[in-house]
């Protein structure tokens, strides 16, 4: 049986270690800033729709400009083009901070919520794109791994240190203050990587090269097969967006429970990351990702169907566990998969595919729970869940039949069939 690596070993790398602390800090800096946005727009509207727009800021950047960003990420030098980002989020959040000292409009948080929302998705691409250049290839799950723990090692902290800041101070700009202070210290970090993308000869603007990282994913089988479950998983599965339903009137555990059945799927991902970097690299990496996502269902279901705190928060931390084995997996995919000159652009198609999931996720379990009840929406999604993974399997059998996660360099996976 082939030993697990040391998993401290890759920390050694100070490259691949600036980039891991600076994606923290910045990671922190935000789960904070959700939290503060969301406390500071309700206080002053009190307004659900007001809290509504909020979601939309963040997520319409992220339609309007996953073309663009993937083309900037494949023909620019990744590593400017992150620390030109940070630098944008940063004035984006003092201008938070400004607009919440001074009172000034609401329109002008929207505003603020717009700009960090487009310095966030060419982030994401670039960012993305850039890891694999780190590392050699023998480790970039191992990297993946790391990364996805330290994101969610961040989303369990960031929301509780912004909620204690804003206690302390009853004002959020202290928070905006902070998170931009973070994106600062990652800009930094990510200067200080010797690492650079050589970009390849610049190519055209042109609607072509723009939809070059769409072409690549849905002739591409493997990844368009581990993209598409992942994506309905978690439309379908997702019941974070009913968690306050579920502690107020089903649970009845108040506004403390809520805050440990949010924190219930970061802690189960981060124990989960833990335990796959102490672990031997993947020997069944499709098998591994059909099980993790049946497992994310009937967790789900297990959710939706619990009137029992602990019992419910068991189940969130499986979905967590769960959901995490499924992240790593499909990253590393498609960027082991991806050609050097393609991976901003693909990244940025795995970027919206998963975001807009996340979005209408939120929307979907609302919009069934209104018609039925909050459990029939959980239960039923985690049943739904279970039948993609069903469908999916069908329809790519190469998936569950995909090997080893790492690849010798220069060597094509023979099970990485392309669509003739």
């Amino acid at each position: 049986m082939e030993r697990a690596p040391n998993p401290y070993a890759i920390l050694r790398n100070w490259d691949f270690l600036f980039y891991l602390t600076g994606r923290f800090i910045a990671s922190f800096g935000q789960q904070m800033l959700t939290v503060a946005v969301g406390w500071e727009i309700y206080e002053r509207t009190g307004s659900s729709l007001a809290l509504g727009l909020v979601g939309l800021m963040t997520y319409l950047p992220q339609v309007l400009m996953t073309l663009p960003a993937g083309h900037v990420a494949d023909t620019r030098d990744r590593k400017r083009v992150i620390i030109a980002m940070q630098a944008v989020m940063a004035v984006a959040s003092l201008g938070l901070a400004v607009v919440s000292w001074r009172q000034a409009p609401v329109l002008w948080v929207y505003i603020c919520l717009f700009g960090a929302g487009v310095a966030r998705t060419f982030l994401w691409s670039a960012s993305a794109s850039f890891l694999p250049q780190l590392v050699e290839r023998k480790e970039f799950p191992l990297a993946m791994t790391w990364s996805a723990s330290t994101f969610q090692l961040a989303a369990v902290t960031g929301p509780a240190a912004g909620g204690t800041l804003i206690g302390l101070t009853h004002s959020a700009v202290i928070v905006y203050v902070a998170n931009g202070a973070a994106a600062l210290v990652c800009l930094g970090m990510f200067s200080l990587v010797r690492a650079r993308h050589q970009a390849p000869p610049k190519e055209a603007f042109s609607m072509d090269t723009l939809l070059g990282g769409f072409r690549f994913v849905f002739g591409h089988r493997i990844i368009l097969g581990a993209i598409t479950l992942d994506m309905f998983a978690v439309l379908f599965g997702g019941a974070t967006a009913l968690l306050p339903v579920y502690a107020k009137d089903i649970l009845r555990v108040g506004p403390q429970g809520l805050g440990w059945l949010q924190a219930a799927l970061p802690i189960g991902a981060v124990t989960c990351a833990m335990m796959m970097a102490h672990r031997p690299p993947m020997q069944k990496a499709g098998r591994s990702l059909i099980v993790a996502v049946v497992v994310f269902g009937l967790a789900t279901i297990g959710f939706g169907w619990s009137k029992w705190f602990w019992l419910s928060l068991l189940m969130l931390f499986l979905c967590g566990f769960a959901d995490n084995v499924s992240v790593i997996v499909r990253h590393t995919l498609v960027q082991l998969l991806t050609p050097d000159p393609m991976r901003g652009r693909v990244s940025a198609v795995n970027n919206l595919f998963i975001g807009t999931s996340n979005e209408l996720g939120g929307f979907e379990s609302g919009l069934v729970s209104q018609f039925s009840s909050p459990v029939i929406s959980v239960v039923s999604g985690g049943v739904a869940t279970i039948l993609v993974v069903m469908a999916v399997a069908w329809y790519w059998p190469e998936i569950p039949r995909f090997g080893q996660l790492v690849q010798p360099e220069g060597e094509t996976p023979a099970n990485a069939e392309r669509k003739p």
